[in-house]
């Protein structure tokens, strides 16, 4: 007979971090992430969803009184569905159907008593950048930030009765594999052009190309998909925030007399760096990092936004920027592959502007849903 355990003591918070590291432990792809961030999430300081949601964290005990599960459950009044949906999150079980069953029960009793009607999983308590989805293909080392389970999770869920809500589609492409001859055309055409000029980012630059960023973000992305526009203070705290990881040779820039129209940021994937400091971030953590940053190589970038504004879109200069950045990073760099954060399939615009740039799905998460209301048709994500 398996028990719930709630987490709130000192030594429940610790077994809520360790327990994935011995469940891995033989997995060489997984990378465990900082606990920092995962306490984080936890917080009612700094997590502000805390303010009108709710949340929950279990470990699952067995007879011996051995860790066998865990998970967090979760309520968010901001996530709006058709009916009333709550979450689960940081989902981690023995691969064992009867215990997996049991937690998934245990969160629906949870989500019934606060209204809902269904749960969505393996999600986060905050935002869809990080700690969201369930891993069904491509299990390779993570992205930082990105969720990481063994196969049989997807069994695990499906057994239950979640179906997929929608597939998150991570795309990637090697930086020395050939370049579209599209791209090279483009580069062509418009290199031609003296009012057209491409410029890397630079870290004693931050205002700059923090007001670059703010204006292409919000001309391109502003209300696609429900999107706001993003304030100046908000891109220039950010980009403080990345400036000890911001490598100066992978973000690009694009201008039309000095008038930015187009950017492709990148940063280097901090996994690469954090797979060796076992998910801890002290004092002694922070100098191995700094060492490990100066002394391994990481071959694996990120691109985190990709943006052309509306008057510039469809004349290729999205051509143009990427073999300008590419032709430098080969020279300049040691990265190997590049990678894209994921993309939801009910997104066909940003799915076919990943294709564009010449890249491939290599992994693919799910958001899963389960209705209560087992007689109630399921719907996937509506397509944007």
């Amino acid at each position: 007979m398996l028990k719930a355990i709630k987490v709130e003591k000192k030594e429940t918070k610790k077994e809520f971090l360790e327990f994935p590291a011995r469940l891995y432990k033989n997995d060489k792809n997984y990378i465990r992430p900082l606990d920092k961030d995962i306490e984080d999430v936890f917080n009612k300081e700094k997590n502000k969803l805390f303010k009108t949601g709710q949340c929950e964290r279990f470990l699952f005990k067995n007879e011996k009184n051995e860790t066998v599960g865990k998970v967090a459950v979760f309520v968010n009044p901001s996530y709006k569905n058709e009916q009333p949906t709550g979450g689960i999150g940081f989902f981690d079980c023995i691969n064992d159907q009867k215990t997996a069953d049991y937690i998934f029960d245990f969160c629906k009793n949870w989500l019934q008593e606060r209204g809902m009607e269904a749960m969505d999983g393996s999600i986060n308590f905050g935002e869809r950048d990080k700690f969201w989805g369930v891993l069904i293909e491509g299990y390779a080392e993570p992205l930082y930030g990105m969720n990481y389970n063994a196969p049989y999770y997807k069994e695990l869920f499906e057994n239950y009765g979640f179906q997929i809500y929608f597939n998150q589609l991570c795309y990637s492409r090697p930086i020395h594999a050939e370049v579209s001859r599209v791209f090279t055309v483009m580069h062509a055409k418009h290199s031609k052009n003296p009012a057209i000029s491409a410029k890397p980012m630079r870290k004693n630059q931050l205002e700059k190309f923090a007001k670059d960023f703010t204006e292409i973000y919000n001309k391109a992305w502003a209300g696609h998909g429900g999107g706001k526009e993003i304030e100046f203070s908000k891109t220039l705290k950010m980009f403080k925030s990345m400036k000890p990881v911001i490598n100066e040779h992978i973000s690009w820039f694009v201008y039309e007399n000095e008038k930015p129209i187009a950017m492709w940021m990148n940063i280097p994937d901090l996994n690469q760096w954090f797979k060796y400091l076992d998910g801890k971030f002290g004092i002694f953590e922070k100098l191995k990092f700094l060492w490990v940053k100066k002394f391994k190589k990481n071959e694996k970038m990120v691109g985190i936004v990709f943006g052309v504004v509306p008057e510039w879109q469809r004349t290729g200069i999205d051509g143009y920027m990427i073999w300008e950045g590419t032709q430098h990073l080969r020279k300049n760099t040691n990265f190997v592959t590049t990678e894209m954060q994921w993309i939801g399939d009910f997104n066909p615009k940003m799915m076919k502007i990943a294709e564009s740039l010449d890249t491939k799905v290599t992994r693919k998460l799910a958001t899963y849903r389960y209705l209560f209301e087992r007689n109630k048709e399921f719907e996937r994500h509506p397509t944007l």
